[in-house]
């Protein structure tokens, strides 16, 4: 059974605090070998969110994107595909990525690194064009200490961003549970929405985003707390030193 919690998460009856731990993700990995390395896209696939990135991240040479919590999916191939030319993978589970390095050993524009989002000093600051993250945030929030640890991730985020560059975030969280998260940090968030399934149809434009209010809030009435929706929040830094003081 799939349930929502109070941080806009959803969970798996069992317990889903695990989601959030290297061991969790090793041991479901090492399960089955063979498949360590199989495709599996969480949340959405990388056509469905093309248009999103053509519009704030359209390829160009030079200007390497990371993406967090690769897992094993076929994401980044497709983003190869359609003319990034360098995009860096990072997952905590070294059983994943060591498959991954040798499934895309002869795709050097594909590089997997095992690295925990809460700790990226292996990268310089302002080092990435854009991060993309597919439900790397809301697996940190169904673990202990959630919003320490949610905090350490956008701050890392943030730092290794480029000025102007964009932090792309699919998650399950609606803008009550997201926002409060994200204002933290100086970007500017512009929200998008995606059906689940894309044969579920009747949802606005997907580039088209929805207006936030003067204080990056979001009306309900037009966002709504929507179980068949993504929410994507696209999130494009300001200048930044660190992060903010209340």
């Amino acid at each position: 059974m799939t349930t929502t919690g109070s941080n806009g998460v959803a969970s798996t009856a069992g317990g889903s605090q695990a989601y959030g731990e290297a061991w969790y993700w090793d041991n479901r990995y090492s399960q089955d070998p063979s498949s360590s390395a199989a495709a599996f896209d969480w949340y959405q696939k990388y056509t469905s969110l093309a248009p999103l990135l053509h519009l704030y991240i359209p390829p160009r040479h030079h200007q390497p994107i990371l993406v967090i919590g690769c897992g094993n999916s076929a994401f980044s191939e497709g983003m190869v595909d359609d003319g990034y030319d360098e995009v860096v993978n990072i997952d905590i589970s070294s059983v994943v990525i060591e498959a991954m390095q040798k499934k895309y050993s002869n795709c050097p524009q594909l590089k997997y690194l095992t690295l925990d989002v809460r700790d990226m000093s292996v990268f310089r600051p302002s080092s990435f064009l854009a991060v993309i993250d597919k439900g790397t945030l809301d697996s940190l929030l169904c673990g202990h200490n959630s919003q320490q640890n949610a905090s350490k991730m956008l701050e890392e985020v943030c730092r290794v961003l480029k000025d102007k560059g964009v932090y792309i975030l699919i998650t399950y969280g609606s803008p009550v549970y997201r926002l409060p998260l994200l204002n933290d940090f100086p970007w500017t968030i512009k929200l998008h929405v995606i059906k689940k399934l894309p044969s579920d149809g009747g949802t606005r434009d997907l580039t088209t985003p929805i207006p936030l209010d003067a204080n990056g809030g979001s009306p309900e009435s037009d966002v709504g707390m929507n179980t068949d929706v993504h929410y994507i929040y696209v999130c494009i830094k300001d200048n930044y030193s660190g992060k903010s003081e209340a």
